[in-house]
C-alpha cells in the first residue's frame, strides 16, 4: 500500500487512469501542491493552542488557563492524563494543571487534536456516500492506532529495542494516519456541489492517490514532528539526522501488516517490512494470538488510553 488510509481498493487498471486523468484529480492536485486545500475545522481552543505550542516562552500554566475556558475539554484532558496508559504510576490527578504537566504541553495538544478529528469524523458534514467513508476513515484509524500502541508496548518491554517508543504516541500518530481524507472529501463535495460529477469509485482512488501529500501538508500546517508526518505518509523524513532517528514509521509498517494478516487481505502478498531481532519477536508472538485475544488486546489498548 502506498500509504495507511486502508482503502483497501482493488487496481482496476481502467478506473486508476480515468481518475489520474480527470478534471477532480487535477484541481484536487494543485490545491495540495499550492497549500489551498481546505483545512479540517478545529475548535478555537485548539487554535490558540498551537499558537501557545509554538512559542518557546508558553508554561504549563499558560496552556492550563486557555483550558480553563472549555470545561469540556478541561475534564477530558484530566480523565486522560489518569487513564492507565498515560498514568503509569497509579497517582491520582484531579486538576487541570497537574494533568498538563503530567502529560507536557505537546502531548496535551495531540491529544486534543485527535479528539477534534475524531469527533469531525463522527459528524454529518457529507452526503451519506462520503460520510460512510469518513466513518470507516474513523474506525480504521482506530484500529491502525490500537495496533500501533500493542506493538510499541510489547517493544518498548523487550531488552534489546534500539530505539526508543512511547506507546501513547504511537497511538496518537496511527490516529492522524489519514488525516488529510476530510480534505479530500470536502474538495469532493465542492466539486459535486458546483454542478460536477464524477463516480464515487473513481474518487475513491483519487482520495488513495493524494492522501498522502494532504496528511503531510496538514500536519506541517499544525507543527507536528517528524515521526507523525512519516506515519502519515509512510516515508522516512530527508531531514532527519542519524542521532533523531524514531521507530515510529518502522511500528506503522509492522501494524499494517499485521492487520493485513489478520484480515486474511491479499495485499499482503505484495507487503514487505523489514525487522530487526525485538521487531521479529514481536512480530511472531502477536500473529500467533488468536483473533479473538488479538482483538481484545485492541480494545484493552482503546479503553486504557481513555479515547
Amino acid at each position: 500500500m502506498p500509504h495507511l488510509s486502508f482503502f483497501w481498493l482493488k487496481p482496476e487498471h481502467d478506473k486508476i487512469v480515468k481518475g489520474l486523468e480527470s478534471e477532480f484529480c487535477s484541481l484536487v492536485k494543485s490545491a495540495v501542491q499550492e497549500n489551498r486545500i481546505t483545512l479540517p475545522p478545529i475548535p478555537n481552543v485548539l487554535t490558540q493552542l498551537q499558537k501557545l505550542c509554538n512559542d518557546d516562552d508558553t508554561t504549563v500554566r499558560d496552556v492550563a488557563e486557555l483550558l480553563l475556558d472549555d470545561p469540556g475539554i478541561a475534564a477530558y484532558i484530566v480523565k486522560i492524563a489518569n487513564s492507565m496508559m498515560f498514568n503509569r504510576r497509579n497517582i491520582p490527578c484531579n486538576d487541570i494543571h497537574t494533568a498538563v504537566s503530567r502529560l507536557g504541553i505537546i502531548r496535551v495538544r495531540d491529544i486534543i487534536t485527535a479528539k477534534a478529528i475524531e469527533e469531525l469524523k463522527s459528524r454529518h458534514l457529507f452526503s451519506p456516500y462520503c460520510n460512510e467513508l469518513m466513518m470507516q476513515s474513523a474506525m480504521r484509524s482506530r484500529q491502525l492506532a490500537a495496533t500501533m500502541a500493542l506493538i510499541a508496548h510489547n517493544l518498548a518491554a523487550h531488552p534489546e529495542l534500539p530505539k526508543p517508543v512511547e506507546p501513547e504516541k504511537a497511538l496518537l500518530s496511527g490516529l492522524f494516519a489519514d488525516i488529510g481524507l476530510f480534505s479530500l472529501i470536502s474538495e469532493y463535495q465542492n466539486y459535486l456541489d458546483n454542478g460536477n460529477y464524477i463516480d464515487l469509485d473513481i474518487a475513491k482512488f483519487i482520495f488513495e492517490h493524494c492522501c498522502q501529500d494532504a496528511s503531510k501538508l496538514i500536519l506541517k500546517h499544525w507543527k507536528f514532528d517528524d515521526d507523525y508526518l512519516e506515519v502519515a505518509t509512510n516515508t522516512p523524513s530527508a531531514y532527519k539526522g542519524s542521532d533523531k532517528e524514531s521507530y515510529y514509521l518502522d511500528i506503522a509498517r509492522m501494524a499494517n501488516h499485521l492487520l493485513l494478516y489478520k484480515s486474511n487481505d491479499a495485499a499482503i502478498d505484495e507487503h514487505h517490512v523489514e525487522l530487526d531481532l525485538a521487531g521479529a519477536e514481536v512480530m511472531f508472538d502477536l500473529t500467533n494470538l488468536s483473533d479473538q485475544e488479538f482483538n481484545q488486546r485492541l480494545m484493552m489498548v482503546i479503553k486504557s488510553s481513555g479515547f
